[in-house]
């Protein structure tokens, strides 16, 4: 590989929310990455900041280029310029569209489990979580559309978060699915936010489908929140895009964006994006077959060493969902026996709405360091 992504980097002293936990414990919980960047961005943000002066910046044509070639290239979906807003992360759109394409106390549907912020954009704008429940059978999720018919035709349902990769269980939706979902929620009068922020980051030789180029319906009744930010890992610039091809909704889009003030850029965000999509496939390709390797190794130990627990199958994302029901915990409980037992800090299933013990890992680390994340999950569940 050109890249080393084997090299353990101490990320202590760096203000890194990830790893601010406990002395001799292991963080394998929230979706960043143990990587440096591709050099490349590291290059653009030198450049950008040996000029010394740091004020107010625009959105350069090459910024929408970037994502524009990028869409149209790796994932087969072209966005015009004036579909793109500038955002500082995925999250602010949400929240933003959230409180835009609703009133107070209208139902937001989630097909759980999920991103735990879904939930808190929902909630800590007034709005009712409508959780709708992902059939779960032999370790595979799908979706019942019969009672996704019914949940959508609720009158007070009027907007729909969609993750796709799905965060967590890292599965891709397909066509023919994205497709039924948005034929119900167009005809129920829904609008779809589809978060697809995790799309870059799918096992080598798979592909996920972006929403908007499934149909006309979903085309014309989606927000999409893209960014480069977890494939590259700089989630710290606050850099993201809403890609929102209908006039009239883009336009509430970007009045709700504004109106937040989460519409302009830090003084590295422009120039860290162009990088990425502009040099840095490479790197990211090299990253994909990384991380796919370190999915086998942890099947496999799984497989031989933790017979307990059945590694939930997924094409992407670098966050695992681990099936830990047979132990007979709650995940909440399980969470916080691993981390007291072993020093393993992973995700507590609850929090994406699964009680009955499920955890995630992420994996997005060197893998001596997924080796010994996995001897401490063994160690826990030994004592359990």
């Amino acid at each position: 590989m050109k890249y080393d992504f084997n090299e353990i980097i101490d990320r202590s002293g760096t203000n890194s929310f990830k790893w601010d936990i406990g002395e001799g414990e292991l963080p394998m919980w929230v979706a960043d990455m143990d990587f440096r960047t591709a050099p490349e961005i590291t290059d653009a943000i030198i450049k950008r900041a040996e000029h010394g002066i740091f004020g107010y910046s625009i959105i350069p044509d090459e910024w929408y280029q970037a994502y524009i070639n990028w869409w149209k290239n790796r994932h087969g979906v072209e966005y015009k310029k004036s579909e793109l807003i500038f955002s500082t992360g995925v999250i602010p759109i949400i929240s933003s569209c959230v409180r835009k394409l609703t009133t107070p106390a209208e139902n937001v549907l989630i097909m759980t489990p999920v991103y735990n912020m879904f939930f808190n954009c929902i909630k800590n704008n007034g709005r009712n979580v409508q959780e709708f429940e992902l059939d779960y059978k032999d370790g595979e999720y799908s979706i019942d559309f019969d009672r996704l018919e019914k949940a959508l035709a609720d009158p007070q349902t009027t907007l729909m978060l969609l993750c796709d990769p799905h965060n967590p269980i890292g599965k891709i939706w397909d066509r023919q699915t994205l497709a039924m979902i948005g034929e119900l929620a167009y005809d129920n009068g829904v609008t779809v936010i589809s978060d697809e922020i995790h799309c870059d980051i799918t096992d080598p030789g798979c592909e996920y489908v972006p929403f908007a180029s499934v149909s006309d319906k979903c085309r014309d009744n989606c927000v999409v929140c893209i960014s480069p930010t977890k494939a590259f890992n700089i989630a710290g610039l606050q850099t993201a895009a809403a890609a929102v091809p209908n006039t009239r909704l883009r336009h509430k889009v970007k009045r709700a964006l504004n109106t937040d003030e989460v519409a302009e850029p830090n003084a590295f965000a422009v120039q860290a994006a162009i990088a990425a999509f502009e040099q840095g496939g490479e790197w990211l390709d090299e990253l994909r077959q990384y991380l796919y390797e370190n999915k086998r190794l942890v099947s496999d130990f799984i497989t031989a060493e933790l017979s307990q627990i059945k590694l939930i199958p997924s094409n992407s994302t670098y966050l695992l969902w681990l099936d830990c029901t047979s132990l007979g915990m709650t995940s909440h409980e399980l969470w916080k026996h691993i981390r007291k037992t072993a020093g393993l800090f992973l995700s507590d299933g609850e929090i994406y709405g699964s009680r009955d013990g499920f955890l995630r890992m992420n994996i997005a680390c060197p893998r001596e360091t997924v080796k010994g994340g996995l001897e401490r999950l063994k160690k826990a569940i030994e004592m359990c």
